[in-house]
């Protein structure tokens, strides 16, 4: 059994279920502190991180990742035990095996082969491991980039090692991702009978035309890095599940991905004059997750590009698809961020799982993109 599949398999048999953390940062600190690495823990509420160091100089190559998997559901509806690795067919079966325990036993592995064989390496390696990505991601990466900055400690490059590819690993990298703005709309109408709806006002009638605005509105046409902005409606509720009552109330989650073409206030105040130019009576309250970031070819993309042909064979593909990450939150202080990692067919899903060759593959792709940045 290779390390790397040794160390995700103690990982993934570890519940920690998000916030939780399960002790897997304890396993990884003490392979970390083995090979010289200054450890500071750093606990924001009820949630446990690390920011781990090797070198004082620069540049700062820092691998990002999480320790916590989302709730497997119903462990019936799983072949196996989720929080019970097994190996079926060369794949590794197991609540974040692919998302990301598996990663982070890549990381573990690379970075212990790298300072084997470069034990006075340039630069500094950096680990920045949270146990709150998968929940509301306020006291994870968020926090110790914040604690970062304030002692002008900077990120040069960052490896952020989610579940980036498609069917082979290596094969897609995201180099940038879509900023997230959600909102939840309250339409206000008044309560009445069905048999005399001129007593009442029903919000969802009210609101029809101007949602049906919103979801057929062309906000931007995209770019050569991102696809256009996109509005979708995740949640409507009003009523109170009587058949012949107009609703006093309605409620509306919605959500724009948006691109580089626009920002959070320009998608307010559109959202705002179409709802004005309607009628709707309203109050709409906003949530922004994270602004959309973009890290061009250069250094560290030119890096993992390498990487990747040199141990597979083929080119990787940049992207920036897919939902949001913790790249988000250290993007903005000036760090060059990518995101490469096994594959994402089965993240979130019943029965995850990876493929155990494509964890020695990985492990090997971080190891060669260490060795051009820092050696």
């Amino acid at each position: 059994m290779s390390k790397t599949l040794d160390l995700a398999i103690d990982l993934i048999s570890r519940r920690s279920i998000t916030p939780e953390d399960a002790g897997c940062q304890d396993v990884m600190i003490q392979r970390l502190e083995a090979i010289g690495f200054q450890i500071e823990r750093m606990r924001f509420g009820e949630v446990d991180n690390f920011w781990a160091r090797r070198g004082d100089t620069g540049p700062v190559v820092a691998f990002a990742g999480h320790t916590d998997v989302v709730p497997p559901g119903r462990s019936e509806a799983w072949d196996s035990d989720p929080f019970a690795p097994e190996i079926r067919d060369d794949l590794l079966y197991g609540r974040g095996a692919a998302d990301m325990k598996g990663s982070l036993a890549a990381m573990i592995t690379a970075v212990e082969s790298f300072v084997e064989n470069h034990p006075d390496h340039s630069g500094s390696i950096a680990f920045l491991i949270t146990s709150d990505e998968e929940g509301i991601a306020t006291h994870g990466t968020i926090k110790v980039m914040e604690a970062l900055e304030q002692r002008g400690e900077k990120i040069d490059y960052c490896l952020v090692c989610e579940p980036s590819s498609t069917d082979r690993v290596g094969d897609v990298v995201k180099n940038g991702r879509r900023g997230s703005l959600s909102g939840i709309l309250t339409v206000f109408g008044k309560q009445g009978h069905v048999a005399y709806p001129h007593l009442a006002s029903n919000p969802v009638h009210s609101a029809a035309s101007a949602l049906a605005r919103l979801s057929g509105e062309t906000w931007d046409e995209g770019n050569d890095h991102f696809p256009p902005t996109s509005f979708q409606i995740s949640n409507i509720n009003a009523g109170t599940g009587a058949e012949n009552v107009i609703p006093g109330e309605m409620e509306v989650l919605f959500n724009f991905r948006f691109s580089t073409e626009l920002d959070e206030e320009k998608i307010k105040t559109r959202v705002h004059t179409i709802l004005d130019e309607e009628g709707v009576s309203y109050d709409l309250a906003w949530r922004l997750s994270g602004h959309p970031f973009l890290t061009p070819e250069g250094a560290l993309v030119d890096a993992v590009q390498a990487a990747i042909s040199n141990i597979t064979g083929y080119r990787t593909e940049l992207s920036t698809s897919g939902g949001t990450s913790d790249g988000r939150f250290i993007a903005p202080t000036g760090a060059q961020v990518v995101e490469v990692g096994p594959l994402n067919a089965t993240i979130h899903q019943v029965n995850e799982c990876v493929s155990v060759e494509d964890l020695d593959t990985l492990s090997a792709i971080y190891d060669r993109t260490l060795e051009r940045l820092l050696s």
